[in-house]
């Protein structure tokens, strides 16, 4: 693996948010034996707070981050990392994180071409020199983006856009920490997405998912790791309280909705 564990530090002065959390109380340290680690737990247990505690420690680049908060910085410097070899290539993301960076680099586009209308506009009387130096920037922008992402992430569908985007962006022996990316995803595209990661633990990338969908849940050979457990500790997959409501629900429905 290239993180091994993460090891929580306490100290007594700590109170508030995250700190006084159950999982916070409980957690000594998380080992990563598999190149695909699964956070699983109910909503509020804290699967994303120490997610991306553990990517702000790790120093991992967040999609479209504008800032962390002052709570997970707190939290992320008392966690220390074990590696076996650390590693640049790799990302942070979280679902919102990526319905904004869609957004930005549409604007990026969209801006590119209008400075490059006005350059031709401006430098009309100019040389040719002067107007391709001016314009080389924002001709490299889109030569990026087209480079990156074809004819435009923002013209896709939001699951064929994400998609797309981890098929760009995935590189070989990346960490790649994953807040709930089911979010964007038909079960059918979950089932491409896991395909994906398949492929990249052949190239030796970890990845690291919090996440609800017992789809994603199911990766070949991950290690799921229950944090309802106090301390955390691994389940098997078919003890798993969202894949037996699963099961039980899509076995039955009539049996759950007419209780509501």
């Amino acid at each position: 693996m290239i993180l091994k564990s993460v090891t929580y530090i306490k100290e007594k002065s700590q109170q508030g948010f995250p700190f006084q959390l159950p999982l916070f109380q409980s957690l000594e340290s998380l080992h990563f034996r598999k190149n695909v680690t699964i956070l699983v737990g109910e909503n509020g247990t804290g699967k994303s707070t120490l997610l991306e505690a553990i990517a702000e420690q790790a120093g991992s680049i967040r999609i479209d981050a504008t800032y962390t908060n002052d709570s997970i910085q707190q939290l992320s410097d008392q966690l220390k990392l074990t590696w076996s070899a650390r590693t640049k290539e790799g990302f942070f993301l979280t679902a919102e994180d990526f319905v904004n960076y869609v957004k930005r680099v549409s604007d990026m586009r969209e801006e590119a071409k209008r400075n490059l209308e006005e350059i031709e506009v401006e430098y009309k009387d100019r040389s040719p020199f002067a107007k391709n130096l001016a314009s080389m920037p924002h001709n490299n922008t889109l030569y990026e983006l087209q480079n990156l992402y074809k004819d435009g992430l923002e013209f896709k569908s939001h699951g064929e856009r994400f998609l797309d985007f981890f098929q760009s962006r995935f590189r070989p022996k990346g960490l790649y920490i994953l807040d709930e990316p089911e979010v964007p995803l038909s079960p059918m595209k979950q089932l491409s997405f896991i395909s994906m990661i398949k492929e990249m633990t052949k190239k030796e990338a970890q990845f690291i998912i919090a996440t609800h969908s017992p789809i994603l849940m199911a990766i070949p050979d991950a290690e799921i790791i229950s944090l309802d457990s106090l301390p955390p500790q691994s389940c098997p997959y078919e003890d798993l309280e969202h894949v037996q409501i699963t099961k039980s629900f899509l076995e039955s429905p009539e049996r759950y909705l007419r209780h509501l």
